[in-house]
């Protein structure tokens, strides 16, 4: 039951951060200025690339969360490869854009490493 519970705070945590993550795209593009067209596109594909990759971690989470019944190793996998990727978007986030000045962009590593911790530990419990 613990578990389950971290897993699902975890895939949730997961997927409202992704939609957060989608959901300005147009203020954040605003934000650089004036840019040429292909870096206006080239920008929004990546921020959407970003949202929609920890919305698909979280919703993949969630769905074998839903569908596990007891231990399985296969969830296991998945919990822990899923956890994995998010410490590296977390460090990647850390390295580069958690020197900006934006608060969201700032917090975003330590959103990633919690989510992934919660579902590193729900595959332990």
């Amino acid at each position: 039951m613990t578990n389950s519970l971290l897993l699902y705070a975890g895939s949730i945590i997961v997927i409202v951060w992704g939609i957060a993550h989608i959901a300005p795209t147009r203020s954040v593009i605003a934000g650089f200025g004036t840019l040429s067209a292909d870096n206006r596109q080239i920008i929004t594909m990546e921020w959407v690339a970003e949202g929609f990759a920890l919305s698909f971690i979280g919703v993949l989470t969630l769905l074998i969360t839903l569908q596990a019944s007891g231990p399985n190793p296969v969830a296991t996998l998945v919990y822990r490869v899923c956890a994995s990727m998010l410490v590296i978007m977390a460090g990647w986030t850390f390295a580069t854009g958690a020197r900006t000045s934006i608060v969201p962009i700032k917090i975003c590593p330590l959103v990633k490493t919690t989510a992934a911790v919660l579902l590193f530990l729900g595959s332990v419990v």
